[in-house]
């Protein structure tokens, strides 16, 4: 049986509360043994860049071309993370860009 539109009510529904929980960071695991060491580079390379789009992205910066090396530099500076190479930068924009 069909209802009116003037009895039904929009309902409220409640904001979402969010808890500040601790940060606690994985568990760290052992790269694989007998691998190139240009692997290692790359890999730990791709993660710095990852970390540093994370928190670029959580910080506003939702854009590529926003994203210049001093400002994704500066990042690193306050997420606590080694100032990044101009490569490094460049991944973290194609990681952004990607991101979309």
């Amino acid at each position: 049986m069909p209802v009116p539109a003037a009895a039904l009510t929009t309902k409220r529904v409640s904001q979402p509360v969010l808890i500040d929980l601790p940060y606690t960071p994985l568990a760290k695991k052992v790269l694989p043994a007998g691998r190139p060491r240009e692997w290692y580079v790359n890999h730990n390379r791709r993660l710095k860049a990852m970390r540093l789009a994370i928190a670029l992205l959580d910080s506003g910066v939702f854009l590529p071309n926003q994203a210049t090396n001093s400002r994704i530099r500066s990042m690193a500076e306050e997420v606590g993370i080694h100032p990044p190479s101009d490569i490094t930068c460049h991944m973290v924009r194609a990681l952004m860009r990607y991101s979309r």
